[in-house]
């Protein structure tokens, strides 16, 4: 089995984003290997908002990416604070597109060692046991992936 030098987390800002991102430091911390953190803006949500932008000509669709982009940017860099991976080297890969195809995408592309996702995102009512991100990603991944589950909530 080869060295983990590089360690990918699936963000998609979801309350599993935290504890995902979490785990994957403190891997990447006893493995002293970098973090490569994705996300995805999914597609059908882009869809919506061009969709919007053709009937509305006071909103721009390029300006809404745009801002989109930074938005998820300073999301980010406050979950790297609050998981406390500030002294990791951290990469950080902003897609859009179809989830599950823009996760194996950066796989092939930035070639992760290991991938860390949560079994939900945000669509939870997409599965009740595993989302459906994770499913695909679990039968496709060409990598080890590490899935985490939710805790118990009492």
């Amino acid at each position: 089995m080869k060295p983990i030098k590089k360690i990918m987390v699936a963000i998609d800002f979801s309350v599993y984003s935290l504890p995902s991102l979490q785990i994957g430091a403190k891997l990447a911390t006893a493995l002293q290997a970098e973090l490569l953190l994705v996300n995805v803006t999914n597609e059908r949500d882009l869809y919506i908002v061009k969709k919007v932008s053709n009937q509305f000509s006071e909103f721009l669709y390029e300006k809404y990416i745009e801002q989109n982009e930074k938005d998820r940017q300073n999301q980010l860099d406050n979950l790297i604070k609050a998981a406390g991976s500030e002294n990791l080297t951290v990469k950080s890969v902003f897609r859009m597109g179809v989830p599950f195809e823009e996760l194996l995408k950066t796989i092939d592309e930035e070639k992760p060692d290991m991938l860390v996702m949560a079994t939900k995102g945000r669509s939870n009512l997409a599965d009740t046991i595993v989302g459906s991100c994770a499913q695909k990603m679990f039968r496709r991944s060409p990598i080890p992936l590490l899935i985490i589950r939710e805790e118990d909530q009492e």
